[in-house]
């Protein structure tokens, strides 16, 4: 309820409270930080790199001999099994971050390892990361240009 007060010159009311307009937002000034991927957020590409280093620590360490590789492997395993969320790069931290669960990264482990064992140190056998990095807008992919041939 708005109240009308008359004002002293004019014989139209002033109105008291203050009239209440909708903000024009664009639509890149709300997308902006919305959506963005891994690839863009350069703090999710160093997790992504933490996570992706630990994996390939796990696998190449799993039969290790030697204590240094030994120890690299008992460390990257206690990483992975501690649910503790006070350092940014803790595994739980890092999962959440990227959007993975914690539990299903843990099983996969869990069969890769008792697949490995069970073949034998003599076969390394390394997952295979499926994508592809690229780092923000730095990298472009370009075709041939138009009336160019293919050079041997």
């Amino acid at each position: 309820m708005e109240t009308l007060i008359p004002a002293a010159e004019t014989s139209e009311p002033i109105r008291s409270g203050m009239e209440l307009e909708p903000e024009t937002i664009l639509p890149v000034q709300f997308f902006t930080r919305v959506g963005i991927g891994a690839s863009r957020q350069p703090e999710k590409r160093l997790m992504l790199a933490v996570l992706e280093e630990a994996v390939r620590t796990f696998q190449r360490c799993a039969s290790a001999r030697s204590r240094r590789g030994q120890r690299l492997f008992a460390e990257a395993e206690v990483w992975f099994a501690s649910d503790g969320t006070d350092w940014p790069f803790s595994y739980v931290n890092i999962c959440d971050a990227l959007g993975l669960e914690v539990s299903a990264l843990r099983a996969g482990l869990s069969r890769w390892l008792a697949a490995h064992r069970a073949v034998g140190p003599s076969r390394p056998t390394m997952a295979r990361f499926v994508f592809q990095r690229v780092s923000g807008t730095r990298h472009t992919i370009s075709g041939r240009a138009a009336g160019l041939r293919w050079s041997a």
